[in-house]
């Protein structure tokens, strides 16, 4: 006989062979909602993180401008050094709020929606048209 068209498991009926693909199906979706929820509590943690780099640079942003005013103001008001002081404070936040949105950037560049499940389902795909034939 020729081994193409020889059946993959000619000792089981076709009931059983649909139980048993009925099985395999049900543990397959069963271990994809694993990797989803995995996948996905990886990703919302990557969020959060961004987030709070986002967040820093918002404080240090406001921190920027308080002092900058600040500064501006003594400048102009007194013409002394103890401005020029508040002014160098003013822009050490500045570099704070460009390092942490820089950080952030680089967070949120890497959430990426569910790699491992997409791949795993297009493997998914390829074996259940094999199961077909």
């Amino acid at each position: 006989m020729d081994r193409v068209t020889e059946p993959k498991q000619p000792e089981k009926s076709l009931g059983e062979l649909f139980g048993d693909l009925g099985s395999d199906l049900g543990t397959l979706v069963r271990k994809e909602i694993d990797l989803a929820k995995t996948e996905t509590r990886q990703e919302v943690r990557r969020a959060t993180q961004a987030g709070a780099s986002f967040a820093t640079a918002a404080v240090a942003g406001l921190l920027f401008l308080s002092f900058a005013s600040a500064a501006l103001a003594w400048l102009l008001d007194q013409w002394m050094n103890t401005a020029l002081a508040f002014l160098i404070v003013a822009l050490i936040w500045a570099v704070v709020a460009a390092v942490a949105v820089s950080a952030g950037k680089r967070r949120a560049q890497q959430i990426e929606p569910m790699p491992q499940t997409v791949e795993s389902l297009k493997e998914d795909m390829e074996w259940a048209k094999q199961q077909k034939s």
